[in-house]
């Protein structure tokens, strides 16, 4: 395109769904910053899990059906994994520390879901490995396939 030509889309910066993760998580830390006892973390915890089911009931379908079935593998597999919201998203912390989470297709825009996992699970083999996974459906070996993971991941 030369410099005279206009574009039918302008540059932003970041895509909308990407403008709108951060804010969710921008809002998610300062809610744990206003945390200070541990009654009030305990209170907060509640709510983490109330808004994360909250937010899989707002996903369409398909999206809904698998978080759903996730988080019924990951709790149910690892129960010590704490539901949480990262980037608006549901997520499972360890120590308050992010291991893995869902992420629907929707939400940005994919043509499949992901199940990741952030740098504090331990899922190493050599040099290089899966932090990633697409999910189109959850079916009985995706499950079991999930909660290996799961269990790997907090080691």
């Amino acid at each position: 395109m030369s410099s005279g030509e206009s574009s039918s889309r302008t540059h932003e910066g970041f895509p909308a769904d990407e403008r709108a993760a951060m804010k969710d998580h921008a809002q998610e830390l300062k809610k744990a910053a206003r945390r200070s006892s541990r009654a009030d973390k305990a209170a907060e915890a509640v709510r983490d899990v109330i808004a994360k089911i909250a937010k899989i009931a707002e996903m369409r379908d398909s999206d809904r059906v698998m978080a759903e079935r996730v988080h019924a593998v990951i709790t149910g597999s690892v129960p010590a994994l704490a539901p949480k919201l990262w980037y608006g998203m549901p997520a499972y912390a360890l120590d308050g520390k992010i291991v893995c989470f869902f992420q629907s297709a929707e939400k940005f825009t994919a043509r499949y879901a992901t199940l990741g996992f952030s740098d504090q699970a331990k899922l190493d083999e050599g040099t290089m490995w899966a932090a990633g996974f697409a999910l189109t459906e959850v079916t009985p070996e995706v499950e079991t396939r999930i909660a290996a993971l799961v269990k790997q991941a907090v080691g």
